[in-house]
């Protein structure tokens, strides 16, 4: 505020000098004009310098200058100053990052808010085929053309990550991952899982000729047991008590090949050949009357089961998948809840749309620290009580792989003391048209 006082009181000297000088020659306005003039020159002046400093040489100190000038030039020069050394330090973080992204065996590529490459480091040149010198600026599902990643990328629901082969070597599994941040711009991570791929096949292959071969002489053994426990009556009594206890634990053989031998087609197989509309009524009353013989078999006191349709929806689905997995279910529930309790199979239809599978007890419940685990292969929140209800510890697994075929998801809500209830959610594309007749 000074200097601009300081500028003012110039002004009105250098007018009132000229009104002066006028006056003396008795031309007291052309005195005020050239004063006012020799003002407007000083301030062009200055003003042509500082335009020259900043185009042609903005790096140097600013050009001399006094009063409300030279402070000018000077907050100029030290802003110029900052933020030439916030641009380094910037320069020099994206460095960096460049740097590390660069030093990674994952790719890593930035898109932004179209899905137009930005930039993309080594890796990426590598796995997905990326060149700097055409590429950028490029869509990326003009460059990475799986049907599947098309729909990914389009689908703006990134919380799964996506398996898809090499746009570039068919022999080379990726797993790619998209990420939203900024302005609705993309951050695409890509790994290379073709070892973890090649691992988990031969895994698959492996459980699936064991469980394959064991069947024959499984068979073999459990004929051979049935025709001793025929002659039961003429075999000493701690052998006959032998040849019982062959038969179970030949059975829950049998019954843990059965299920190796399902959950490796449900892996394997695709599935969606046989999914036709299906009237739920009847089948879950059919693995109602199953519950309810497992249950007076297991327990002195049955639990009460009941079966509860509050839809008319047909899923379009596999009857013999479904009848696998909610059987699946629905045996749990009698293992595992006490005598007495109650089960209940449920169809309902969903608010939001689609449909759901529910069943429910009032049973002892489950810890949710095991939750997250449940649907693992062989994980048993008691082994010791599991083994004795002749459990595989696969009916989770085949629920969920199930259900993935479906494009449903299993839910488990439980708690110590209060009960559990599975619920398998289908969405509004696996329900059936209802047709009308005209």
């Amino acid at each position: 505020m000074h200097l601009w006082s300081r500028e003012l009181w110039r002004v009105a000297w250098l007018a009132t000098l000229g009104v002066i000088v006028g006056w003396l020659f008795d031309a007291p306005g052309i005195g005020l004009a050239a004063g006012l003039a020799v003002c407007l020159y000083y301030h062009l002046r200055q003003l042509r310098a500082l335009y020259r400093w900043l185009t042609l040489t903005p790096n140097q100190e600013p050009p001399a200058a006094a009063g409300l000038w030279g402070d000018l030039l000077d907050r100029l020069y030290r802003y110029q100053k900052s933020q030439r050394i916030t641009q380094n330090r910037l320069r020099a973080t994206l460095s960096r990052i460049q740097e590390s992204s660069e030093a990674m065996r994952d790719s890593v590529v930035m898109l932004d808010r179209h899905g137009d490459l930005e930039w993309w480091n080594s890796a990426a040149t590598d796995m997905l085929g990326l060149q700097a010198a055409h590429d950028r600026g490029q869509h990326i599902t003009n460059l990475v053309r799986d049907p599947a990643f098309v729909r990914y990328f389009a689908s703006l629901s990134y919380g799964e990550p996506l398996t898809i082969t090499s746009p570039i070597d068919e022999r080379r599994i990726l797993e790619c991952q998209i990420t939203l941040y900024g302005d609705d711009e993309r951050l695409l991570m890509a790994r290379d899982i073709t070892r973890l791929h090649r691992l988990e096949q031969m895994r698959r292959d492996f459980v699936a000729n064991v469980s394959h071969e064991l069947r024959t002489p499984l068979t073999v053994l459990s004929g051979y047991l049935e025709t001793y426990s025929d002659l039961a009556e003429t075999l000493p009594p701690r052998l006959g008590r032998s040849i019982t206890q062959m038969q179970a634990q030949t059975r829950r053989m049998q019954n843990l090949v059965n299920d190796l031998l399902l959950l490796s087609r449900l892996e394997t197989d695709q599935g969606g050949k046989d999914h036709m509309p299906l009237a739920l009524a009847p089948l879950l009353e059919s693995i109602c009357q199953d519950a309810r013989a497992l249950s007076a078999q297991q327990h002195e006191a049955p639990q009460q089961i009941e079966l509860e349709i509050e839809s008319d929806a047909r899923l379009l689905a596999s009857e013999q998948e479904l009848r696998s997995a909610i059987s699946n279910l629905m045996f749990n529930a009698v293992r595992y809840a006490p005598p007495e309790s109650r089960i209940t199979l449920r169809f309902v239809d969903l608010e939001e749309g689609g449909a759901c599978i529910e069943v429910e007890d009032n049973g002892e419940g489950i810890d949710p620290v095991h939750i997250p685990r449940l649907t693992e292969r062989f994980y048993r929140v008691d082994k010791g009580r599991s083994t004795a209800t002749g459990g595989t510890g696969l009916g989770l697994a085949i629920v969920k792989h199930v259900l993935l075929r479906h494009d449903a998801k299993l839910q488990i809500d439980s708690h110590p003391g209060l009960g559990a209830r599975f619920r398998c959610v289908f969405p509004v594309s696996k329900i059936a048209p209802v047709l009308t007749a005209r």
